[in-house]
């Protein structure tokens, strides 16, 4: 099946599709922020510049699209019945760039949290909220007693 759309205008959509300050990033930063936790946006000094980096707790939060990450089992990701092979390939390399990042963050002593597109939409996105701030709140088990010194951040 040929695409409905002429290049030019596919060309169009697709420039329109945005990778920072998308609506589901929006609702969790400001949420966060209500709680009182503050953070970095996109820091370029950490592995895939997380969509949000907080020192404090050496925590990084990713918010994923459904479909761009390929999200199991979720009604928003649905595999394109047009050039399939391409899509898997595309959605595959996202998988590994996302688990090697994190794989990076983690030797760094860094926590990681990924939330997703479906969560922070409609009722879900409240629970979502308090879990995210109790995830990023909470020390985790081998972390100590608080934060890192401040000469061991990046």
């Amino acid at each position: 099946m040929a695409d409905v759309h002429s290049a030019e205008t596919r060309s169009y959509n697709m420039s329109r599709i945005r990778s920072k300050d998308t609506k589901p990033e929006m609702r969790l930063r400001t949420g966060l922020h209500r709680l009182g936790l503050r953070f970095r946006l996109h820091s370029k000094k950490l592995p895939g510049k997380p969509d949000l980096s907080f020192r404090k707790y050496r925590t990084a939060v990713f918010v994923n699209g459904c479909f761009w990450h390929g999200h199991e089992g979720c009604p928003k990701f649905v595999m394109p019945k047009t050039r399939t092979e391409w899509w898997q390939a595309k959605i595959s390399k996202t998988r590994a760039r996302d688990a090697e990042v994190q794989a990076e963050l983690r030797a760094l002593g860094w926590k990681v949290i990924v939330v997703w597109e479906c969560g922070l939409r409609g009722g879900a996105a409240e629970e979502t909220l308090k879990r995210v701030y109790e995830e990023i709140t909470v020390p985790s088990a081998g972390s100590g007693s608080g934060p890192h010194p401040k000469g061991s951040q990046p």
